[in-house]
């Protein structure tokens, strides 16, 4: 927000120069907001002050899928070339204090994506558009069309790219370990029952969305609408920038 001169530090005229300034300079802002972030020039995760969870919350599970087979395209991503999930530190902390949280009423996380390349975005834009694997669409978006997955649940810009936004899912956990909870859809299913509040659920299933929920806003982590796994936090620490080095 811009400072305005109080009236004894300047002339009229010039006070009139630095309104009309500041309003130019509101109106490039509105602009270039349009135009989505730029990427930064950042090569690695030190670079774009970015830290691996784990650093933070050792005991957090990961399971980077678009980094193997196992995700909606059936093949691992561009720029996914290993299981880390890097988030900027802000980001990174809010989410450990959540872990944190959680396993001391014996529960926690598995996180499924983290940081995502620009170029890994750009990748499912191309995806959308190739023709149809029956067998994916039977698992992962079986009463959407693929060209409507744009841009409800496909889009050309994400917050996971701006280091912001994670994906994950609630777990329960014992001494033998952590088991993923019952949330009523698998994570990346594209469909109308993924929407976080959606009706129908049964009450377990409501009870573990609503826990994750409470638990990621508790520490400013905000949920997406229509995909119970997906929170960013809020305000994001740099919502102008995005990255493109690969996850290694």
């Amino acid at each position: 927000m811009p400072t305005w001169p109080s009236s004894g530090s300047a002339t009229a005229p010039d006070r009139r120069r630095r309104v009309l300034a500041a309003f130019a300079s509101l109106l490039a802002s509105a602009a270039w907001a349009g135009e989505g972030p730029r990427i930064s020039a950042a090569t690695d995760p030190a670079a774009a002050g970015m830290v691996d969870i784990r650093e933070l919350a050792p005991d957090i599970d990961v399971e980077m899928r678009y980094a193997g087979e196992d995700n909606f395209t059936g093949a691992p991503v561009p720029g996914y070339e290993a299981n880390r999930c890097w988030l900027l530190r802000p980001v990174a902390e809010a989410l450990a204090r959540v872990q944190a949280g959680l396993r001391a009423q014996g529960h926690g996380l598995r996180i499924y994506d983290c940081y995502r390349p620009a170029h890994s975005v750009r990748s499912f834009v191309r995806w959308v558009a190739a023709p149809d694997d029956p067998a994916q669409k039977a698992r992962w978006y079986p009463g959407v069309d693929k060209r409507a997955l744009m841009p409800g649940y496909i889009a050309e810009t994400s917050g996971h790219s701006r280091g912001a936004t994670v994906d994950l899912t609630l777990q329960s956990c014992t001494a033998g370990g952590c088991v993923p909870l019952d949330m009523g859809t698998p994570f990346d299913f594209f469909d109308p029952r993924a929407h976080t509040d959606v009706p129908g659920l049964d009450p377990a299933q409501r009870a573990n969305r609503d826990r994750l929920r409470a638990a990621m806003a508790e520490q400013g982590l905000a949920n997406y609408p229509q995909e119970w796994w997906h929170y960013s936090l809020k305000p994001e620490p740099d919502p102008g920038t995005a990255y493109d080095f690969p996850v290694r």
